[in-house]
């Protein structure tokens, strides 16, 4: 089926033809009909599959039927966990969305409250936001969710992951009970599915990610390091390939990201670090120069880059290697995107190998070993071992919960927005 063929109002196809679009992807193809049969849905789909177009397409052609309503009173709610991916589904919204008649707002945290009291202080059609600053519009009374008709969570696994359970319950709580809902989400893990069978009546399963999901498009290799200091160097001899033309390099924390990126341009390189620390601004510009070209190398944590949606990635580099091996695949399909190729490489010493026998086993095939030349590993990727390494000159231990105490690579999530309570993430297998 052709998007032309979709039962989609003509003002919607235009500007997906425009957008050069003719085929939907497989998400695509088996949400768009069953949304506009006002089913609900649970899918699980990877972030690059087209999904944002998969549940934005439907909604506005909802949209189409013009509604009048109460300020402050949306008909579309999106939640997203970062305020990068919010963006993202903005941007789409517009694409989509520009020949019609449309009221949005974007409502994220760690921006002035005045522009969104000005937003909300009208009739709206969509609002896009991260829990936490929703939550808080709620409570003053500014976010009425009383006509709501569409309820929309986008990568909800991360939500819970970062901690946003018990706001996303209060948005639930607040919508109305005839709402159409659809949840989307990378992985469906123990508590993604008891949230979702709170939420949902009958929905329509579609599982494109699939488990064992990887990239075909992905060339996908493992060079093996004796230390950290063997790290770096590896790192060195890749960043300065030809082949390399723009790059994400991801690390396991905050901390680490900023000492990589300095450590990088120090050796000439064009290099920064995007994490959750940094405040909307800088990360925005950050975004711009990277998908601009004037930043080569972009240093990551996990939820910094989830969302981030920049073509001409020609390769991904695991310097740490991620606690979940679900996220690896988050991470090499930043790479391969749009029909073009990519090179996903990780490094990895002896106390990486169980993360590395989680992430095989969950791909179903083990990484190719390469060896550079002058740079061979002197030992075995055997068992982890129990050792204290020093990372970027500090060392890895030190008092429980003190900054940079985690142990190297530790992969540990950093929240890029409004980061909940901790307590009110369910207990699951995710760190």
């Amino acid at each position: 089926m052709l998007f032309s063929e979709m039962p989609l109002a003509a003002p919607i196809l235009r500007a997906v033809a425009e957008c050069g679009y003719t085929e939907p992807t497989p998400v695509q193809l088996r949400a768009i009909p069953e949304i506009l049969q006002n089913r609900d849905i649970l899918a699980s789909a990877q972030t690059g599959t087209g999904k944002t177009a998969a549940f934005m397409l439907p909604v506005l052609e909802r949209l189409t039927e013009l509604k009048k309503g109460p300020k402050g009173a949306p008909r579309i709610l999106v939640l997203t966990p970062t305020r990068e991916l919010a963006s993202q589904v903005t941007d789409a919204t517009r694409t989509y969305g520009r020949y019609l008649r449309l009221r949005s707002a974007v409502i994220l945290g760690g921006v002035p409250y005045g522009p969104q009291f000005r937003d909300l202080g009208g009739p709206l059609d969509l609002v896009v936001g991260t829990p936490g600053r929703l939550v808080d519009h709620l409570n003053r009374g500014s976010l009425d969710l009383s006509r709501l008709e569409v309820l929309i969570l986008d990568e909800a696994d991360r939500m819970l992951d970062m901690g946003f359970q018990e706001d996303m319950e209060k948005i639930i709580a607040a919508s109305p009970k005839e709402r159409q809902t659809l949840f989307f989400t990378a992985t469906l893990d123990r508590s993604s599915t008891q949230l979702a069978s709170g939420m949902l009546k009958n929905p329509v399963r579609i599982d494109i990610a699939g488990r064992k999901m990887t990239h075909d498009s992905i060339e996908q290799r493992l060079h093996v390091a004796d230390d950290l200091s063997h790290k770096k160097k590896l790192l060195a001899h890749l960043a300065a390939s030809e082949e390399l033309s723009r790059a994400i390099v991801f690390s396991g924390t905050k901390r680490d990201a900023d000492l990589l990126a300095q450590e990088l341009r120090s050796q000439g390189h064009r290099a920064a670090a995007l994490h959750g620390d940094m405040n909307q601004g800088a990360r925005s510009r950050t975004v711009r120069d990277l998908r601009s070209g004037r930043l080569r190398l972009l240093v990551a944590t996990d939820v910094a880059a989830r969302g981030l949606d920049v073509t001409g990635i020609s390769h991904v580099i695991n310097f740490d290697l991620p606690m979940a091996a679900e996220d690896y695949v988050h991470r090499i399909g930043r790479t391969g995107r749009a029909g073009a190729s990519g090179i996903a490489i990780s490094l990895a010493s002896g106390e990486d190998a169980a993360r590395l026998e989680r992430i095989e086993r969950y791909i179903s095939q083990p990484l190719p070993r390469e060896v550079i030349e002058g740079l061979e590993p002197t030992r075995p990727l055997g068992r982890p071992r129990a050792e204290r390494s020093k990372r970027f000159g500090k060392p890895a231990g030190g008092r429980p919960g003190a900054r940079g105490s985690r142990p190297a690579g530790s992969g540990a999530r950093q929240p890029v927005v409004e980061y909940r309570s901790r307590k009110s993430a369910p207990r699951g297998d995710k760190p």
